[in-house]
């Protein structure tokens, strides 16, 4: 299964948040994971609505990690961002062989384990040990030697 570019986007973000000790900008967030302004801008509205992220408007304001969505999961967010659809879309247009093809009923079953995989995996837990610090590092100049 391949996820959608948003969800992607999501992803790295809700890390980058994360690992992040002070609230951050939506410039700074697309800077430092080299992705377009107006995509993150609208990734971070979903995930302010999905409990991701928090938002504080105004001068002083930005984004940030929400206090408890260490313990949301990825299986969350990409239920969020990718919808309920099926693997295949049998219906459109209609499949000949939809009455007795098996199929689909495997494709939904390893959906299934996809995320059922994800379920278990919390968004707190993407950022332990040398992940967070790593993550930091995302945009910086390099280091002159």
């Amino acid at each position: 299964m391949k996820l959608n570019r948003s969800t992607d986007m999501a992803l790295r973000i809700a890390m980058l948040t994360a690992a992040a000790p002070a609230r951050t900008t939506v410039d700074e967030l697309a800077t430092q994971l080299a992705l377009p302004r107006s995509h993150v801008a609208k990734v971070v509205q979903r995930l302010q609505r999905i409990g991701v992220l928090v938002t504080i408007r105004g001068r002083s304001g930005g984004v940030a990690f929400a206090e408890r969505a260490g313990q949301l999961t990825v299986g969350h967010v990409v239920r969020a961002f990718e919808g309920d659809d099926e693997v295949v879309a049998c219906e459109q247009p209609a499949c000949p062989l939809v009455a007795g093809c098996r199929l689909r009923g495997e494709l939904r079953r390893a959906q299934a384990a996809f995320l059922a995989v994800l379920d278990g995996v919390r968004l707190g837990d993407l950022v332990d040990g040398p992940t967070g610090p790593l993550l930091l590092t995302l945009g910086a100049p390099p280091a002159h030697r």
